[in-house]
């Protein structure tokens, strides 16, 4: 009988399986894919010469994340590759804004939009190098992050305190045009917000398109040599190493409840799997909550807080093998990683505004990703594996285009969206369709079939809008990793922190598990022998 059974391996699920095995715990990892990663995989599904990535692709918080690192990843073969400039978002009139690897590279391009915006942007980063560290570990450890928020407290008053903090819970809209007179520190700030679900006008994207424009600017935008899956197998092995056991194809069911304690699992094939210490599961807070775990052993209040969890924006991607680089108008973006694609916050506001009411947009922001340009293993030289995302609403009122796109994804509807993908990237390089070779759609119900935790598409385990964050994730009260089952754990990015491949939900529940089962050891010590035993006191 294992220590603890892992339901899920996605990265945190391998997270919180790696520390467990590390600390002395058999444990078992129990996967419904026919292989591990989660959202974390790649293939060579496209074209057999190119590696693509299935879901997420680049990682600055895996970079910064003192979880990972404190893994060691390198020494099971991990690597990690950059492209020359981190991130470039091209203007319809010919500049592109850039985000360089270094701080005063990207502040020199931003003086050519308006000359002081370069210092400005200076300043944003000299507050991030006095209180990124402090940030980082208050968002990687459990809520609340008592021994962080002191430092961070402290850091905050000598850097400006309340003022500081009202300009990290501004709009992202608001957070640009305070602090630059230019376009392009604009468009790197809100462009980065919105790699959540947080448009322009919402409270919060702000402080989120700060801390992913810093990141970037610290750590760049790394990816995996050969593909996201390489990050799977260092996790993987190591686990092995320390005699962790991932099962594939196995899905689980449900979790086994008695007297108010998880005790197991059961998997779709029948077998029930024991847990004698924990049960960790990776997936979304819906999934464990009334399915997973019946709902005769929840709180009533629980269960009506569930109906009320709101996901991120539903996500449709495409990916491309193309036999040469994107022909670009603006240079800069050919020698990016990533590249946004929208006219303008202006843009980026319209197209959120279509999603919020329930249009597919008419002229998506697209996130397009240059794998090749950020890792050469990645195609054959002189070409380019790439990719690009976009959001759509859940539930579908209308088409803000001409397709008439219901939201049934059928193949001529993906169709439709892939090319409308297309003619928005033709827009800023002309002819790139005339450089595709092959390509890959994912619409909504596509990704959730491949990771059940993407739930239509929805990328981030739950919306990152301020009302589902920090005690409120993933609902009012909680923050932890702890449920109101026993010796079960929420170990997904449904908990606190969230979405990203950084690790800290699967890394929290661990710590939880191996704090309750040392105090678990601890109170059984100061029993007598014999009721230890299960034997009445003789």
């Amino acid at each position: 009988m294992p220590d603890a059974v892992v339901i899920g391996a996605g990265p945190n699920g391998l997270v919180a399986a790696n520390l467990l095995a590390a600390a002395g715990w058999s444990v078992e990892v129990l996967e419904a894919q026919p292989e591990p990663g989660g959202a974390v995989r790649s293939d060579r599904g496209v074209h057999p010469d190119y590696v693509s990535d299935l879901f997420s692709a680049f990682y600055p918080l895996a970079a910064a994340s003192p979880v990972l690192s404190g893994l060691a990843l390198q020494e099971e073969g991990l690597e990690w590759s950059r492209a020359p400039r981190v991130l470039a978002h091209p203007l319809p009139d010919g500049r592109c804004a850039v985000l360089e690897r270094g701080a005063r590279e990207t502040a020199a391009g931003l003086d050519t939009f308006v000359a002081g915006d370069g210092a400005a942007w200076l300043d944003l980063y000299g507050t991030w190098t006095r209180l990124g560290p402090d940030i980082l570990r208050a968002l990687f450890t459990p809520f609340p992050p008592v021994r962080a928020a002191v430092r961070l407290g402290a850091k905050l008053r000598a850097a400006g305190g309340l003022r500081l903090v009202r300009t990290m819970v501004l709009p992202v809209r608001r957070l640009g045009e305070e602090g630059f007179r230019g376009e392009g520190a604009r468009l790197l700030l809100a462009g980065n917000a919105l790699h959540a679900d947080l448009g322009p006008e919402a409270a919060g994207s702000g402080g989120y398109g700060w801390l992913m424009s810093m990141l970037g600017q610290t750590y760049g935008f790394p990816v995996p040599v050969g593909g996201a899956g390489a990050l799977t197998s260092a996790l993987v092995r190591r686990l092995e190493r320390h005699g962790g056991v991932v099962r594939c194809g196995e899905r689980v069911e449900e979790v086994v409840v008695r007297a108010g304690r998880a005790v197991g699992v059961r998997t779709a094939s029948g077998e029930s799997v024991p847990a004698s210490r924990a049960v960790l599961a990776d997936v979304s807070a819906p999934a464990l909550y009334g399915q997973l775990v019946d709902s005769r052993f929840l709180p009533d209040q629980l269960l009506s807080d569930m109906r009320r969890f709101q996901w991120d924006f539903a996500t449709f991607k495409v990916d491309w093998a193309l036999n040469g680089p994107v022909p670009w108008t603006a240079d800069e973006a050919s020698t990016a990683g990533t590249v946004h694609l929208a006219d303008g916050v202006d843009g980026l506001t319209r197209f959120a505004a279509q999603i919020a009411t329930g249009h597919v947009p008419d002229r998506p922001f697209l996130l397009f990703g240059q794998m090749t340009t950020a890792d050469t293993t990645r195609s054959p030289a002189g070409t380019e594996s790439a990719w690009a995302y976009t959001h759509v609403p859940h539930r579908i009122k209308g088409d803000a285009g001409e397709g008439g796109l219901t939201g049934q994804w059928d193949r001529s509807e993906q169709e439709a969206m892939a090319d409308r993908m297309e003619h928005e990237i033709e827009r800023w390089a002309p002819g790139f369709r005339s450089r595709v070779l092959s390509r890959r759609i994912l619409a909504p119900p596509t990704i959730e079939s491949m990771n059940a935790n993407l739930f239509g598409g929805a990328i981030n385990g739950g919306t990152a809008a301020a009302h589902q964050q920090l005690v409120f994730r993933p609902m009012p009260g909680t923050g932890r990793p702890e449920t109101p089952v026993k010796n079960l754990y929420l170990a997904s990015a449904s908990a606190h922190p969230g979405g990203g491949v950084h690790g800290a939900p699967g890394a929290n529940a661990a710590r939880a598990a191996l704090r309750a089962g040392s105090a678990h050891r601890l109170h059984a010590r100061t029993l007598p022998w014999a009721v230890r035993a299960g034997k009445p006191n003789a």
